[in-house]
């Protein structure tokens, strides 16, 4: 399917369909939708995590990672005895994403795949280590559809390799699990329906107004810090935002400007308005002590922004919504240990 079709399709998505379609292939929706019983790789115990002062917002030091060791191995060089070695050995590569988050993770009903930018970045890990093609290597991809909230407990619990999710790096997560370099940047905004008076977050939290926010999200944390006068309602989903808007429980949501982009698709009659407020530069997620993988995804990112394929990537998916954009710049220099 071209990037044409891809986009036409996108067009034509119905949140009901991005929700109920079934699982195809070696994806796994979560339990409480799945009809499952839950995991039994529980993850470790939860955590209180404090920044350093220093590093109490996202800026300059946080969304450093680990400097690649050299050139990309080929796929059929890969270190002997590295976590690259054992993903090919186990022949798939456990992902967490988002199967309701159009333009970066959403199920196309006509094929039953999940597509979108985080997944195409998801298709490159692969095809680095496999040495797939373009055809066969989503069926190297063993999907499972995480909210926004389970995305650092799969990590943790070893259930999932790297999770391509809308994640935002800051200094709270990397206490818990290690992060690429930064692949793509975004920015808190919000989504009204496009009758809407409000203007901004500001002109909400003037009128106390009530807003809709993922659950487990960086959003959530700035909307409580920043907007207490807003009445929050954390969702799972941020689908579940825009059925709430539908139906009239909430006069906006808030999130990241990306993911609001694939609501306004889904639903013309809403309208994205306000500045950036926050500043929020995601980073593919992996366990902490898989330092390899993270230098490893980090050459093959370092390449990717130079051959070009980062560009054709964002063009295919998000620049007719979200305009011209060149990828950002790596940022090295953590230690290990």
């Amino acid at each position: 399917m071209n990037a044409r079709t891809r986009t036409s399709s996108a067009l034509a998505v119905a949140l009901p369909a991005l929700l109920l379609v079934a699982c195809a292939g070696g994806e796994r929706l979560p339990a409480a939708v799945q009809g499952e019983a839950p995991s039994t790789s529980a993850a470790p115990p939860a955590q209180t995590f404090t920044c350093p002062a220093d590093q109490q917002e996202v800026g300059d030091l946080t969304p450093k990672s680990y400097a690649p060791d050299g050139p990309l191995p080929s796929p059929d060089d890969l270190p002997a005895g590295s976590t690259m070695a054992a993903i090919r050995a186990s022949g798939t590569l456990r992902v967490g994403v988002s199967a309701d988050t159009l333009l970066f993770g959403a199920r196309n009903p006509q094929t039953g795949q999940i597509e979108g930018f985080d997944i195409d970045m998801l298709k490159e890990v692969a095809k680095a280590i496999f040495g797939a093609d373009d055809d066969t290597v989503y069926d190297l991809l063993d999907i499972v559809v995480i909210p926004y909230s389970q995305r650092i407990p799969k990590l943790r619990s070893g259930e999932v390799d790297i999770v391509a999710h809308t994640m935002t790096i800051n200094c709270v997560r990397w206490q818990q699990i290690a992060f690429t370099s930064e692949y793509y940047t975004s920015g808190q905004r919000v989504l009204v329906e496009a009758t809407s008076s409000y203007q901004s977050i500001d002109d909400l939290a003037a009128a106390q107004a009530t807003v809709c926010v993922p659950d487990g999200s960086t959003n959530q944390e700035n909307l409580a810090r920043d907007y207490p006068q807003i009445t929050a309602v954390a969702v799972p989903d941020i689908s579940d935002c825009l059925v709430a808007m539908q139906s009239g429980a909430v006069q906006a949501i808030t999130g990241d400007d990306t993911v609001l982009a694939g609501l306004q698709v889904q639903d013309p009659a809403t309208k994205v308005v306000g500045e950036n407020f926050s500043f929020e530069p995601y980073g593919l997620g992996i366990a902490a002590d898989r330092v390899d993988l993270v230098k490893f995804v980090n050459a093959l990112l370092a390449e990717m922004r130079d051959d070009g394929r980062w560009q054709a990537i964002y063009d295919d998916w998000l620049a007719a919504a979200l305009g011209p954009q060149s990828p950002p710049a790596a940022r090295y220099g953590r230690t290990e240990g």
